[in-house]
């Protein structure tokens, strides 16, 4: 990765700028339950001079002018309520329609002043189009756009009806619209802005347009190919007034959002336990991105079961590939119809006197390329990308088995949604250039570990579409790695040094860490004694 563009995907993921808020210096502080601060995704001011805060895991605030205190509206049992709590973005119609977009959600739009709110989310979307992107929504008069991961989707009448436009790679899933035109290079819509004409989207291969005139709209693409991303800084004010940051709304960039702490418990960044797996989407013909908000062992903060691998979110159709060598051992529908692939590798490792297969597990694809015997090498493709079984996005769900046992039926079972002996990826794959891993237990004071405790302070940018915010240890259904016997771990850090804090037995316990290219930093958490 060139030193401009790290720089130009850093300032587009860690900071959503504010073009047009007032000129004052200070605001009341966000409401923060949880003492380590408030993740904002995106702040923007509506045409009645409103502060509108969308956040991860806490819904939307909104501060009315003049007022001292923020409203909060949040996801709820009602019809009416907004979808979800993880808010991307916010777009203001010409008759106060007010538009937000979340992270897996969907989208919906307020006709009253943000009182109710009509939503587009599985039931109406289906199993794509959930993922908006970052600030996607574009209002242009009577024109709302909106830019998810699976293409982009427009309305004139408030949502009664749609048009979408997307790529001829995969299936035209129409989602709402009437009329899907494969007009795109590539649907993943990485950020979205508005310009002179109409909208402009950075997708996985380059940035690309739609431009309006007095009767229709056309496409055009910058004819740059391969260019993952482009600049926004033509499309922003120099000077925003307000930076969406991990740790709250900031006059200033945030790239850190704790410090202090000791170095009690936290082992020199060293080499691997074993051998670094490749990654089963390649940079070339796709996004090698693990999804920051669901890893393994995670419940994105409570909303969902306890997940046994990673995500590797990915248009249809884009080519997965066997992470190391070994042989097909399975290659069928699995749980809830997933077209699955599952390779027992030619690795094998020993601990506590036991000997453990490895077995990689590739779920949701559309297509399968190999068939139960085939010996594959790292590399090799073996599947397409696609949303089978029970998937709410176009990815792929990666699985790392450690198991003492090479049965098959213990690594895929179609009526086990928690198998026994998954582990985390990310302490098997080689991490991105320039990053590192972060692994480690967090302790209470009887000695026993803190399930699903949310470990905050690191930052990481990437990928833009999937906000990171804080490591969840792992509950009762996921498993340490037979050698590391870890409690969570995180990979693709940037190198660099954090505090990492977490509360154990209602008391904030802070280490400070230093995160190399490469290697796996070990930290522990234990109550003060």
């Amino acid at each position: 990765m060139t030193p401009r563009r790290h720089s130009v995907l850093t300032f587009i993921a860690t900071v959503s700028l504010v073009t047009a808020l007032s000129a004052q210096r200070t605001l009341p502080p966000l409401p923060d339950s949880t003492g380590w601060g408030v993740h904002v995704l995106t702040v923007q001011k509506d045409p009645r001079g409103s502060l509108w805060v969308g956040t991860y895991g806490r819904g939307i605030y909104r501060l009315r002018p003049g007022a001292s205190t923020w409203e909060h509206i949040t996801s709820d049992t009602t019809s009416t309520a907004i979808s979800f709590d993880f808010v991307n973005g916010f777009g203001f119609g010409p008759r106060g329609e007010i538009w937000y977009g979340t992270v897996g959600n969907g989208w919906g739009v307020s006709l009253d002043d943000g009182k109710t709110w009509r939503n587009w989310t599985l039931k109406e979307l289906g199993p794509e189009w959930q993922y908006v992107a970052p600030n996607g929504i574009v209002t242009r008069a009577d024109t709302t756009i909106i830019g998810t991961a699976d293409g982009i989707q427009i309305t004139t009448d408030d949502g009664a009806h749609w048009v979408a436009v997307g790529d001829s790679i995969g299936p035209a899933a129409k989602g709402p619209a009437d009329t899907v035109f494969p007009l795109l290079h590539s649907e993943y819509v990485r950020s979205f802005w508005r310009t002179p004409d109409g909208v402009g989207a950075g997708t996985l291969w380059g940035a690309e347009f739609l431009r309006a005139d007095s009767e229709s709209w056309r496409y055009a693409n910058d004819s740059r190919p391969r260019e993952r991303t482009r600049s926004i800084t033509g499309a922003i004010a120099a000077t925003p007034a307000w930076y969406a940051t991990p740790c709250g709304l900031s006059r200033t960039r945030v790239r850190r959002c704790l410090s202090g702490g000791s170095v009690t418990g936290v082992k020199r960044p060293a080499a691997l336990l074993t051998t670094w797996f490749r990654r089963p989407i390649d940079s070339t013909t796709g996004s090698p991105y693990i999804d920051q908000t669901y890893r393994y062992g995670s419940t994105m903060g409570g909303y969902f079961q306890q997940h046994q691998g990673v995500e590797f979110n990915n248009p249809d159709g884009t080519p997965v590939h066997a992470i190391g060598p070994g042989v097909v051992v399975y290659a069928d529908r699995a749980e809830a119809g997933a077209l699955t692939v599952a390779i027992r590798h030619d690795t094998t490792i020993a601990a506590d006197d036991t000997r453990y297969f490895v077995f990689s597990v590739y779920y949701h694809n559309s297509a399968l390329l190999v068939h139960v015997g085939d010996r594959v090498k790292a590399g090799d493709e073996i599947s397409r990308v696609g949303n089978t079984g029970r998937a709410t996005n176009d990815h792929l769900h990666l699985e790392v088995h450690a198991s003492p046992t090479d049965s098959v039926r213990a690594i895929v079972d179609s009526l086990n949604r928690y198998p026994s002996y998954t582990t985390n990826p990310e302490l098997w794959i080689r991490p991105l250039p320039g990053t590192g891993v972060v692994a480690g237990q967090v302790w209470d004071s009887a000695g026993k570990p803190v399930l699903q405790a949310r470990i905050y302070g690191i930052v990481k940018s990437q990928p833009i579409e999937t906000p990171f915010s804080f490591i969840e240890t792992y509950g009762t259904r996921a498993h340490s790695h037979p050698l590391y016997h870890d409690h969570f771990a995180l990979g693709d850090v940037p190198a660099g040094e954090y505090t990492l804090g977490v509360e154990i037995d209602g008391r904030k316990v802070l280490r400070r860490i230093r995160v190399e290219p490469g290697k796996v930093t070990w930290v522990e958490f234990r109550p003060f004694r």
